[in-house]
C-alpha cells in the first residue's frame, strides 16, 4: 500500500474518495492507502479460495464474498477489503454515506503479500477482532503451500495452527468447510 499525498482524511472524507474511484482505498487513523495492485498469484489464490467456498457453501446457509466487499471493522472504522469474506445465515450491511458495509463476516481470509504480510498477521488481525460476529481467519502464503489459521476459543484467545504442503488441508469449522492446500493453491508454481 502507499500513501495519498494528502496525509489526513476525516472518514466522511476517505468514504467519499474510495466510493468515486475506481481503485480501492483504505484508510487508517486519518491516512489513506490506495490498494496496490496484486501480483498474478495473489489474484490466482484469492479467486480460488472465494470460488472453491462458492462451491462448497453453495445450497446452505453461508455465503462467500470477494475483496470487493466492504467489511465494516469497529476498532478501525469504516471498513476493510479483506481478500475474502464469509457470512452464515442473512448478511447484514450497514449503510454510511451511501457505502455498504458488511458487519456479520464469521469467516476472514487474507493472502499474503510482502508489503503487507506484517501489518495482517498483526494490526489487521487485531483490528478484525472488534467483529462481533468473526470467529476465523486464514492468513494464506503466495510464495509456498503454507496457511496460518486462527480459530477463536472462549474469552477472546485465539488458537493459532499452521498447516504446510501440498498434501495438507485447513478445517474450517465456522462454515463446516475442509480445504486441500493442493486446491488452493491450483496453478501457481513456486520458486525453488
Amino acid at each position: 500500500m502507499s500513501a495519498l499525498p494528502k496525509p489526513y482524511l476525516s472518514i466522511e472524507e476517505y468514504i467519499e474518495l474510495d466510493k468515486n474511484s475506481e481503485e480501492r482505498f483504505e484508510y487508517f487513523d486519518g491516512e489513506v492507502f490506495a490498494m496496490a495492485g496484486s501480483s498474478p498469484d495473489h489474484a490466482r489464490i484469492s479467486s480460488r479460495i472465494c470460488s472453491l467456498l462458492e462451491q462448497k457453501l453453495f445450497g446452505g446457509k453461508c455465503e462467500a464474498f470477494n475483496c470487493e466487499v466492504r467489511v465494516k471493522v469497529p476498532a478501525e472504522l469504516p471498513y476493510r477489503y479483506p481478500d475474502v469474506s464469509v457470512i452464515c445465515g442473512e448478511p447484514i450491511f450497514e449503510m454510511i454515506q451511501g457505502v455498504e458495509m458488511l458487519v456479520n463476516p464469521v469467516l476472514i481470509i487474507e493472502v499474503l503479500s510482502p508489503s503487507t504480510a506484517a501489518y495482517d498477521l498483526d494490526a489487521k488481525f487485531t483490528a478484525y477482532q472488534s467483529i462481533e460476529s468473526f470467529r476465523e481467519y486464514l492468513l494464506v502464503a503466495q510464495d509456498r503451500p503454507h496457511v496460518i489459521h486462527y480459530t477463536r476459543q472462549s474469552k477472546g484467545r485465539w488458537l493459532r495452527t499452521e498447516v504446510s504442503g501440498l498434501q495438507n488441508e485447513v478445517r474450517l469449522s465456522s462454515v463446516k468447510v475442509t480445504l486441500p492446500l493442493s486446491e488452493i493453491y491450483a496453478r501457481v508454481k513456486f520458486q525453488s
